[in-house]
């Protein structure tokens, strides 16, 4: 058996990839989300990566050791699952390619086999549990965030905001903006914010950084981690911020908590849909009036015409660049700048 660690992007808070740990096994009763913990890949699932704490790819196999972090996902579009699920066994599936551990309730029949793994122990240092919550990052307490933001948001996962993320950010950096790129709800995968700081935003962080492996938890929870990260955001030496909440803020992952924080330094907010009738219903469900449209719901005419007629909105497509004069007139006109 190899003795191989791998070191999921969730550990990237963490210094467990540079210093020695023992690795323990932990009375059930005494598990909790964002805990480390070490588990051994018994059936690895071809196509299906894990994510490494530099945003690279890699495959594991038989016997690799994987350092992870138990939470849940409820993944609309690809698995849901959770490490309250797990029996007595220890075994579990790695629910994302970030590193989250738990037992799959339910998966897409169109989503490749999940790696199955065995518990093999909780991480230990200097005596105990090591806890992403030990490693989250905060700002001076008491400081408010009033950024200028752009807020992201979608009807599902695989929208879109991503994409509108990037766009935005490398538009906004044309301009010699200081941006701050974030994302503050979802599933824990560092691919987001790294792509946001490819297209040259000068800080990325997410909630992964506050401690939380998804930001499935109680709200209270929620805000108190993301209050944190929230402070330290505001100490960032910004113009503006480009923030993402993933999923969409009716699933179970507090966007309606996120969006309420964030609500008193948003200037602009875009709806990434994955149909236009999905638009209709997030502005129905959640009360939600965006400045603009975007996402798959965007990529014909016959699309951005129908999000027209249902809701009265504007639609664009963002990767066509004849509608990035459009977008910039949009953007500098809710952060007030200037033409060029």
């Amino acid at each position: 058996m190899s003795l191989r660690y791998v070191f999921s992007s969730l550990t990237r808070i963490s210094d467990l990839a540079e210093r020695d740990f023992a690795v323990e096994a932990v009375d059930r009763t005494e598990w909790d989300t964002g805990d480390f913990v070490v588990v051994e890949v018994e059936s690895r699932a071809n196509r299906y990566p894990i994510e490494l704490s530099n945003g690279r790819l890699t495959e594991v196999a038989e016997g690799d050791l994987i350092v992870g972090a138990l939470g849940e996902r409820y993944a609309t579009l690809e698995a849901t699952g959770t490490w309250r699920e797990v029996g007595e066994d220890g075994r579990m599936e790695v629910l994302g390619g970030g590193g989250i551990l738990g037992r799959c309730t339910s998966r897409s029949l169109l989503l490749n086999p999940l790696i199955r793994v065995r518990y093999r122990g909780h991480v230990i240092v200097n005596g105990h549990k090591a806890r992403m919550r030990d490693y989250a990052a905060r700002g001076t307490a008491g400081v408010a965030y009033e950024t200028p933001t752009i807020l992201i948001i979608g009807t599902s996962m695989s929208a879109g905001k991503t994409t509108a993320a990037r766009v935005i950010v490398r538009m906004l950096k044309s301009w010699g903006l200081r941006v701050l790129g974030a994302k503050l709800t979802g599933a824990g995968r560092y691919r987001d914010i790294l792509a946001m700081g490819d297209a040259g935003a000068d800080r990325i962080v997410d909630f992964v950084d506050a401690g939380l492996p998804s930001t499935i938890c109680s709200p209270e929870e929620y805000r108190q981690a993301v209050g944190g990260l929230l402070s330290l955001m505001a100490e960032v030496p910004a113009d503006v911020a480009v923030v993402e909440a993933g999923a969409s803020p009716l699933e179970p992952y507090n966007g309606a908590v996120a969006v309420e924080l964030l609500t008193p330094a948003v200037h602009c907010t875009v709806l990434c849909a994955s149909d236009p009738y999905a638009v209709l219903g997030v502005m129905t469900a959640f009360d939600a009036h965006p400045r603009l449209v975007t996402g798959t719901a965007s990529n014909t005419d016959a699309g951005m015409a129908l999000v027209r007629e249902l809701t009265g909105l504007e639609a664009l497509n963002v990767l066509d660049k004849r509608s990035l004069p459009r977008l910039a007139e949009i953007l500098r006109t809710s952060l007030s700048l200037e033409a060029a």
